[in-house]
């Protein structure tokens, strides 16, 4: 299984191995990370799931969609590698991968 890395934005850290096919906010809440709320559970009618994906992996995932883009613009201070964690499923091209949670979700 791919193992993601969920860090926060004190710097703290968590590896986890995260099934195939599950998104990283899946993983997330599966695995009691802080910071990935999830209010509507991966329906994308919410930014609750916001993450900054680490420049090294921002140009390996597919690109967010235009409803996803839209959704960005109502997190907490979104940058140029923000990602709404229920977009991005994993898979072994994704092993490795590490996001940063914000300092707190909208």
């Amino acid at each position: 299984m791919p193992k993601i890395t969920y860090k926060t934005y004190q710097g703290n850290s968590k590896t986890i191995e995260v099934e195939n096919g599950l998104s990283v906010m899946e993983g997330a809440i599966q695995n009691e990370i802080p910071g990935i709320d999830a209010d509507c559970g991966g329906s994308m009618a919410c930014a609750t799931c916001h993450v900054y994906v680490d420049d090294k992996w921002f140009d390996k995932i597919p690109k967010a969609e235009d409803a996803e883009v839209d959704m960005i613009d109502m997190a907490f201070e979104p940058k140029k590698n923000s990602r709404l964690s229920c977009q991005i499923i994993v898979g072994n091209e994704l092993d490795g991968l590490e996001v940063i949670t914000p300092e707190k979700q909208t």
